[in-house]
């Protein structure tokens, strides 16, 4: 019998594990923590029953994705759930950048730029289900429909900031620079553009649902399957150089770093020096908020949307990250706010709702950048500090130690700059290799990059079931 390791529970392990599983491979799932899903996880906090996100809130990349598309997600526990408005970027004087669902109605609350928003994502939404495992695949793969790929793929090496010019409103500059600023990177850089054009077009597609329950929900569905497939889990157990299981294959869903401590020497020397010097992107300083009746939004839309992004118009944005990526904190920092109960209300304790946020802030940022995040707030929603019932901190240390692989809150498992972004941790056409037979990585930090969507596992697991 062939037997495989896989060592971290996130949800690209937990994908991986299924892979092999599912080729008879007899395969074990090694987690450090007390509970598999990685970023994948949820908890009861600051009021009893309150439900709170860990890390993943909000999953327009997960309804989309392939390997999910292969397992009867509802059977296994899990429900999609959606709000009146996928998100919204509001500015000072009150309005806001609106997404919709639609790209029809979210061009025409943009007014002078809804064409330009329809030249954008129109073609690329409608041939969603051709270029979508392209799109979620390593980038130098030969498409299976490279013309529509390409009408999706032709602005993506551009600059975030080069594609806002396409837009005359502070509006929908100011939306766009919001879900661009999810790369965590200087706007002004080479191929800052992907990640954003990727998440809108996902999420005009399928929608920027949120799982029924909390997060926890998809680890939960997708350990049901590992497990139904007849294979086995162990939790807090922390794997090291010493105690590395032998096995015929087996895939790492840890960052470079963690995987060249426990290989050391077993790495080829140009893997090893790759690994080592693998790069790290700004962190993730995260408050989670109990508010009695909801956040007071002046802008209305933002008040039924589970997720609003607070920056200011474009150019604050692009101020902003470029000072965290030059290892700086900004006075008013890019804030998300998730406010999944109003697609879930079963998170919500009667009139007291969870509200999920997190600031981008330096890597290993040591302050508390807390007040920030409630002025951010505040300064689109007078009257918020009011409502706040209670507060649970996570700290870029305590995001590293909740989650190893966001060394220095890098929730993104390492700089999504644009080598690190196209090849991983090195540059090779094969990024899942790592040049010891039988053995792979499958964590974030290979492409696709990071999300919900089980990918980097899925094509590593599949790597290494043809090298078998």
């Amino acid at each position: 019998m062939t037997t495989g390791t896989v060592i971290g529970g996130g949800p690209n392990g937990l994908a991986a594990a299924i892979t092999l599983a599912r080729a008879g491979v007899e395969t074990t799932l090694l987690e450090a923590g007390d509970t598999v899903g990685g970023g994948l996880r949820s908890f009861e906090a600051i009021v009893p029953g309150l439900v709170h996100d860990h890390c993943a809130a909000i999953h327009p990349m997960a309804v989309g994705s392939p390997f999910l598309a292969t397992i009867d997600l509802e059977r296994r526990g899990l429900r999609w759930r959606s709000a009146d408005i996928e998100c919204v970027h509001p500015l000072d004087d009150g309005s806001a950048g609106v997404l919709r669902r639609s790209v029809a109605d979210t061009a025409a609350g943009l007014g002078a730029d809804g064409a330009a928003w329809r030249a954008l994502f129109e073609r690329p939404v409608r041939n969603f289900d051709k270029i979508g495992p392209s799109m979620l695949g390593p980038l130098l793969r030969v498409p299976r429909h490279p013309l529509a790929l390409a009408g999706f793929g032709a602005p993506t090496p551009l600059p975030a900031a080069a594609l806002a010019r396409a837009f005359r409103t502070p509006q929908a500059r100011g939306l766009w620079g919001g879900v661009a600023a999810h790369t965590f990177r200087p706007l002004h850089e080479p191929m800052s553009s992907a990640i954003g054009k990727g998440m809108l077009t996902a999420g005009h597609r399928f929608g920027w649902q949120v799982a029924e329950g909390g997060s926890g929900a998809i680890a939960a569905a997708l350990l049901a399957e590992f497990e139904d497939l007849g294979g086995r889990v162990e939790t807090g157990a922390r794997v090291t150089a010493a105690n590395l299981p032998s096995a015929d294959v087996t895939l790492f869903d840890l960052d470079p770093h963690q995987v060249a401590t426990i290989l050391g020497a077993r790495l080829p020397a140009r893997v090893r020096r790759a690994f080592t010097r693998f790069r790290y992107g700004p962190g993730a300083f995260k408050v989670d908020f109990a508010v009695e009746g909801g956040v007071p939004w002046t802008n209305p839309d933002a008040r039924r949307s589970s997720t609003v992004h607070l920056g200011g118009d474009f150019s604050e944005i692009a101020a902003s990250e470029r000072t965290i990526a030059a290892g700086r904190m900004p006075d008013r920092p890019f804030v998300l706010v998730g406010q999944q109960y109003l697609a879930d209300p079963s998170r919500s304790v009667g009139d007291v709702h969870p509200v999920w946020s997190y600031a981008h802030v330096p890597n290993g940022f040591a302050g508390d950048a807390a007040k920030a995040i409630i002025a951010q707030i505040e300064r689109f929603a007078p009257g918020f500090r009011e409502r706040i019932v209670g507060t649970a901190v996570c700290s870029t240390t305590e995001m590293s130690r909740y989650n190893a692989n966001f060394m220095g809150g890098d929730i993104n498992t390492g700089s999504k700059d644009p080598l690190q972004l196209v090849f991983g941790p090195r540059i090779t056409l094969q990024p899942y290799d790592l040049g010891v037979p039988g053995m792979y990585i499958c964590s974030a930090a290979t492409p696709p990059g990071p999300a919900a969507h089980g990918m980097c596992g899925f094509h590593a697991a599949s790597r290494a079931l043809a090298k078998l």
